[in-house]
């Protein structure tokens, strides 16, 4: 089955198709300077862009008429005899945020993969960042069965804050009832496990980065110590609860989780 070429979602005015020329990757390229504002060597270069949508990957951008207001990167990846997409990275522009583009983005990815047969699509985001995580594990209905400790090292984004890029890596299993809910709005009250484990984040974590760097470094050590007992024994990250306090993600052993 061939890739689905464009269509215009549920947000007014927006269209997501996939990317072709290079135009386009530059203007990829140009959103992701501005979201990440990292230096050159951390940046995805122009080539990549290119390559990737030649060989079996995605860059899918969302227009608002001429103007690319968001996009994705993804890589095509085999692991354990399985084809997948790495979802390397996506980015809305200021003014477009918290408005569905994001969500857009990442149905249309699904739709795409599936059209090619593929039903896993995986990527990391960092577990202090609690508005990706919701959106990862609530909206989206993705699960986390691996951490990645400092996955890319230090980076010149002040986005990581000069801080260990600690990463979940989260599995979108496109076929699964957990998913197939999300698409469709229908989520029910899920019955958790008798054993939930809990690793809470503050909410205010954005602020301790700026203002106390040493209690930020403390609270991800102890959040990533927390992760590795808790995925080592073979729990799976199911969910997150939001308080004003805290966002807490919800652990739950892999023998107990069926909608995957």
């Amino acid at each position: 089955m061939g890739t689905i070429e464009e269509k215009a979602l549920a947000e007014p005015g927006i269209v997501v198709r996939h990317c072709h020329t290079l135009e386009e990757f530059e203007s990829c390229l140009e959103i992701e300077r501005t979201v990440w504002a990292a230096a050159d060597i951390d940046l995805v270069p122009l080539p990549i862009f290119v390559v990737m949508a030649h060989t079996g990957g995605q860059i899918l951008g969302a227009f608002d008429g001429s103007r690319m207001v968001g996009f994705t990167l993804a890589f095509p990846a085999h692991q354990n005899g399985q084809l997948l997409l790495h979802s390397h990275m996506t980015a809305v522009v200021e003014g477009y945020r918290d408005k569905g583009v994001g969500r857009l983005l990442k149905f249309f990815q699904r739709e795409d993969a599936l059209s090619r047969g593929i039903d896993l699509v995986e990527w990391t985001f960092d577990p202090l960042e609690l508005k990706n995580a919701y959106f990862n594990l609530e909206r989206l209905g993705a699960v986390v069965r691996e951490f990645l400790p400092n996955a890319y090292g230090i980076t010149t984004s002040p986005l990581h804050a000069g801080m260990p890029t600690d990463r979940l890596m989260a599995q979108w299993w496109l076929r699964s009832r957990r998913v197939e809910e999300r698409v469709a709005a229908t989520t029910t009250q899920k019955r958790r496990s008798s054993r939930l484990e809990r690793i809470a984040v503050p909410r205010n974590i954005g602020e301790l980065k700026d203002s106390n760097a040493e209690e930020a470094i403390r609270v991800q050590a102890s959040v990533r110590r927390q992760f590795l007992e808790w995925l080592g024994r073979g729990y799976i990250v199911t969910g997150i609860e939001m308080s004003e306090a805290a966002g807490t993600y919800l652990l739950e052993p892999t023998d107990e989780v069926k909608d995957l």
